[in-house]
């Protein structure tokens, strides 16, 4: 699982389908006609409303074209400059984002999906102080959010504030006890400081929760080779792999932040034959595909 959510995604793309759409004739704009301002912000709210739509089917450049073109329409609405952003957001450009979510900010600075949507952005921009800004200011008016309290953790993570990232993920999974996320990032915490067997107990139960997910899974199987555990962990580390090969990424590990301790397990572990054929079968079929 990637390490960064955008959390205002969802909850502004979704706040545009209670939007009443204009009607078709509406979105068909004669060249012979001009345009008054109410028509202007008919044709603005259509366009956000199909950039949540489009990005719902992760149609993402289609959907930013569509949400950017809506913010000059409609540049008083907070709801599409949070849409614009969080799509920012969704193609990976931090800093487009912030300016969006700011200007939302300024239009509604009470709306917390948009402070925690600015904590993952300026997260992204490598800006953590200020992503713990924001995040705790969505948090006073949201605080029980598994996903904002697990960026939070995030960000004392990359701080190597580990005892308050800790406090963090352990506050997510009191609010949802199978937000397993929360629980595979307290193992990856608890393996940089040596405590290893406190790590393979967060992911035995990240995995118990879900078992389909590979990086609990893979972290796990890693660990126990390194115990001794070799047959368990070589099996374990194969079905992971076979579920997402890009974990055998050391960039991607490291984007997913794993530690300098368990990536170099990690690369020891890649090198094994056993693993060494499972990629390479893994990479031919996708060759093939």
């Amino acid at each position: 699982m990637l390490r960064r959510l955008s959390l205002l995604f969802l909850a502004a793309a979704a706040s545009f389908w209670s939007l009443t759409p204009p009607a078709q004739g509406q979105a068909l704009i004669p060249h012979v006609l001009q345009l008054d301002s109410e028509q202007l912000e008919q044709q603005g709210l259509f366009l956000a409303q199909e950039a949540a739509q489009l990005a719902q089917f992760q149609q993402y450049q289609l959907a930013l074209v569509r949400a950017q073109l809506a913010s000059q329409l409609v540049p008083n609405n907070a709801q599409v400059w949070a849409l614009l952003g969080s799509l920012y957001l969704q193609t990976e450009q931090a800093n487009p984002a912030i300016q969006a979510l700011l200007k939302a900010k300024s239009l509604d600075p009470e709306n917390a999906p948009v402070l925690f949507a600015l904590g993952s952005a300026y997260f992204r921009a490598e800006n953590y102080n200020s992503a713990i800004q924001y995040l705790k200011a969505g948090l006073r008016l949201k605080p029980d959010t598994p996903g904002a309290l697990f960026d939070l953790g995030n960000t004392y993570y990359k701080l190597n504030q580990y005892n308050k990232a800790i406090e963090q993920f352990e506050k997510a999974v009191r609010v949802d006890d199978k937000f397993w996320p929360a629980i595979n990032n307290i193992g990856l915490i608890r393996y940089e400081q040596g405590k290893v067997n406190d790590a393979v107990k967060h992911w035995r139960e990240a995995v118990a929760i879900d078992d389909k997910q590979p990086e609990p899974k893979l972290a796990l199987a890693i660990a126990l080779y390194t115990q001794g555990q070799e047959a368990e962990g070589l099996n374990m580390g194969e079905a992971a792999l076979r579920l997402d090969s890009r974990y055998a990424e050391i960039d991607f590990l490291q984007e997913n932040l794993w530690g300098d301790r368990l990536v170099n397990d990690a690369r020891r572990f890649f090198a094994l034959p056993q693993i060494r054929d499972t990629l390479a079968k893994l990479n031919r079929d996708s060759v093939t595909q």
